[in-house]
C-alpha cells in the first residue's frame, strides 16, 4: 500500500487472537450526516478478511451497517467459513466501544477463473453510460455537501448540475456521472465497496435524503486504469425505505461492478 487516503485509512493490522485486527477509522470518508461512511468500513471489512483468505479476488461482498461509525479505533474479526476449489466464503465484524457497527460476509476467488475458461457464455444486456469526456464535464462543488468530507475525496463529473444541486429536484431517482479517486489513486476491486456507496444518494432528486442500512457488492473484473463510468437508478421508494442500483464501467468499457442498497428515507 502507498500513502493514498484510501490505502492508509483502510490500513488493518493484528491484534490479540488469530483473525482478529486493529484499524483506525478516519474523518476523512464522512457522509452528509457526518457519520463514516459505511462503504468504507465494508472496504475495512473487505481488506482485514483478504488478509486470511486462500483465494485473491473479492467477488461479492455484503454488509449490515448496524449502527453508525465514528473516526477513530476499531477492531476487527474476520475469518474463514468454508473454502472450497474455487471459492472462499468469510465473514467479518467491525467494533467500536465495544458495540458491532458492521457485520460482514463475502466471497473470494480468483477472477477469470471459474472453471468454464475462455469460452464460457458471454451476454451483455447493458452498456457504459454515454457521458461527454471527463473535461467537457462539470463537478459539484465539494462545499455544496456540507459534513460529507468524503466528496473532497472522490472527484465527481457529469453532463450538467443535478437538479438537486439547482434547488431544483428532476423528480426521477437517477444520475450518470464519471469518477474517480481525487488523489490520483487507481480503482481496485478493494476500493470497489467504497465507491459504490460514494455518491449523493439517488433520491435527492426526489427532495429526500437517506441512509444505508443493507449494501451488497458484485465484483466482476479487475478495473482498467483511468476514470469510472457510472450509473445509479432507483426504482421503487415506498414505506420509508428505497432501493439503489450501481453501475461501475471502467475505462475500457468492462463492467467491473454492480451494488445493490436497501435505504432508509430520511429527510433533506
Amino acid at each position: 500500500m502507498g500513502d493514498y487516503a484510501f490505502d492508509t485509512d483502510t490500513r488493518v493490522w493484528p491484534a490479540g487472537a488469530d483473525g482478529e485486527f486493529a484499524a483506525e477509522l478516519t474523518d476523512r470518508w464522512n457522509g452528509t450526516a457526518g457519520a463514516v461512511n459505511g462503504g468504507y468500513m465494508l472496504a475495512a471489512c473487505t481488506r482485514a478478511l483478504a488478509l486470511g483468505m486462500p483465494f485473491p479476488d473479492p467477488v461479492v461482498v455484503s454488509g449490515f451497517f448496524l449502527r453508525p461509525g465514528s473516526a477513530g479505533p476499531a477492531t476487527i474479526r474476520a475469518s474463514v467459513i468454508r473454502s472450497g476449489r474455487t471459492t472462499a466464503f468469510g465473514e467479518s465484524a467491525l467494533n467500536q466501544d465495544g458495540r458491532e457497527v458492521v457485520r460482514a460476509t463475502a466471497a473470494f476467488a480468483k477472477l477469470g477463473d471459474t472453471g468454464a475458461g475462455q469460452d464460457g457464455p458471454v451476454f451483455l444486456d447493458g452498456s457504459p453510460p454515454a457521458l461527454p469526456p471527463p473535461a467537457e464535464c462539470v463537478g459539484v462543488p465539494v462545499g455544496s455537501f456540507g459534513l460529507a468530507s468524503i466528496a473532497g475525496r472522490i472527484e465527481f463529473r457529469s453532463a450538467e448540475l443535478p437538479g438537486w444541486f439547482r434547488g431544483q429536484p428532476s423528480g426521477r431517482p437517477a444520475s450518470e456521472f464519471w469518477m474517480r479517486f481525487a488523489d490520483g489513486r487507481e480503482a481496485d476491486l478493494l476500493s470497489l465497496p467504497l465507491l459504490v456507496d460514494s455518491t449523493a444518494p439517488s433520491v435527492l432528486e426526489l427532495g429526500a435524503g437517506s441512509t444505508t442500512i443493507q449494501l451488497t457488492v458484485h465484483l466482476r473484473a479487475h478495473p482498467a486504469p483511468g476514470w469510472l463510468a457510472c450509473r445509479a437508478t432507483t426504482r421503487f421508494v415506498s414505506n420509508g425505505y428505497h432501493e439503489e442500483d450501481f453501475e461501475v464501467w471502467d475505462s475500457a468499457g468492462t463492467l467491473v461492478a454492480q451494488s445493490r442498497q436497501l435505504a432508509l428515507i430520511l429527510p433533506p
